[in-house]
């Protein structure tokens, strides 16, 4: 089986993990700070959280904006349920704005319409949480200016984007943006196991990050609202939670940051090539905004099958193959739990296109061409023989 992704561990990265294990601290040591400066410095922001998942940072990011009940929170259908979910942790409301054709992202002209019908009806979001699905930014200048003039923050979920770039700039400097969310899962373009990290130019966000991350303890004495009690001091000063990356996960994560622009490199080669190989089948493949730089985290291509079931079958055919398919993602307005909520599937009708004929096929930086020729032989034969 080729899988859609893999991790690629090299033997510095187990030395850098087995340093910590043989060193004096395993969770909350030194390289969790080395690891979050690491990657600030790396994109340009001036602060990095670091967390146990990208979950659970774009949760303390809410959270650090004020969002609660009798908010709203705004993302794209097309994602990972925690990119809305995170919202719901919070106590606030979700809705979802329709996707641009082209990008998979969050379409800019589909924000604009549907802000000016909530301002009407006094139900602007506060927090706004675009997706750079697959790797390739939103049109995050578009955005930034809705958000000065209808008064909302702005989270990016970039969980996908590690090394992307957005106008010549790392994805992450939150130019255009309160707080940038990174996914270090086994999958994503580096890892550190599991893990996450929030970005931000602010100051007190990240003050108030860091505390929601570590229980709202701090034992910071410009921050307690009462004097000391002795040097074993700490006050709870939020409702906070468990939500801190260990020091073993760091250290994996300061390794892997090394070959970042590497793995970047080779997946957007990868891609090319696909680009190149796939031209004359019945399919669409990833396209570039003239403004971005995809880090190419997937590869998705959108099959043009007559039915859901042509689709179902091409999917089903590469599997049998030994193709290891997968499709990112199922709208998450359609999940029977948002479904409760009351949402329908026409809501959203490009993202409801985008899953009848979405596919995320192998893309991973040790893919060698020989497995990249067999994934390509598999498609042609599989829409040769599914596909009308």
């Amino acid at each position: 089986m080729i899988p859609y992704g893999r991790q690629d561990i090299s033997p510095a990265d187990i030395e850098a993990v087995l340093e910590v294990l043989q060193s004096d601290f395993l969770t909350q040591g030194p390289k969790v700070p080395e690891f979050e400066a690491k990657v600030a410095a790396h994109v340009g922001a001036g602060h990095a959280v670091a967390a146990n998942s990208a979950t659970s940072a774009l949760h303390i990011a809410c959270l650090a904006l004020g969002l609660g009940p009798g908010d709203w929170l705004w993302t794209s259908p097309i994602s990972f349920v925690a990119s809305s979910n995170c919202g719901l942790y919070c106590g606030a409301s979700v809705d979802f704005v329709d996707i641009d054709p082209h990008t998979y992202n969050l379409c800019p002209q589909a924000l604009a319409a549907k802000l000016e019908q909530a301002e009407g009806e006094g139900r602007l979001p506060k927090v706004l949480v675009p997706v750079h699905l697959c790797g390739q930014p939103c049109d995050m200048a578009a955005l930034h200016e809705l958000s000065q003039r209808y008064g909302f923050h702005i989270v990016e979920d970039a969980s996908h984007a590690v090394g992307g770039k957005y106008r010549g700039e790392y994805i992450g400097n939150c130019l255009y943006s309160d707080i940038t969310v990174f996914s270090f899962h086994p999958v994503k373009i580096v890892t550190t196991a599991e893990g996450g990290l929030a970005l931000t130019n602010n100051d007190t966000l990240a003050q108030r990050m860091a505390l929601f991350r570590s229980h709202g303890i701090t034992r910071d004495h410009e921050l307690m609202t009462k004097p000391s009690d002795g040097p074993w001091y700490y006050q709870q000063l939020e409702l906070g939670y468990n939500y801190r990356m260990t020091d073993l996960q760091a250290a994996l994560g300061i390794s892997q940051m090394q070959r970042l622009d590497e793995f970047v490199a080779r997946r957007r080669q990868l891609a090319q090539r696909y680009h190149e190989l796939l031209q004359d089948l019945p399919m669409t493949t990833p396209g570039e905004h003239a403004d971005s730089s995809s880090a190419f985290h997937l590869y998705v291509i959108r099959l043009q099958a007559s039915s859901s079931e042509a689709h179902r079958r091409v999917f089903e055919s590469l599997r049998e193959q030994g193709i290891g398919v997968n499709l990112h993602y199922i709208p998450i307005h359609i999940q029977p739990y948002y479904q409760a909520m009351g949402f329908q599937e026409d809501d959203f009708p490009e993202a409801m296109n985008y899953y009848r004929e979405a596919m995320s096929i192998p893309l991973f930086p040790t893919m060698t061409e020989e497995q990249q020729d067999a994934v390509v032989e598999s498609l042609q034969r599989a829409t040769s023989e599914c596909l009308p």
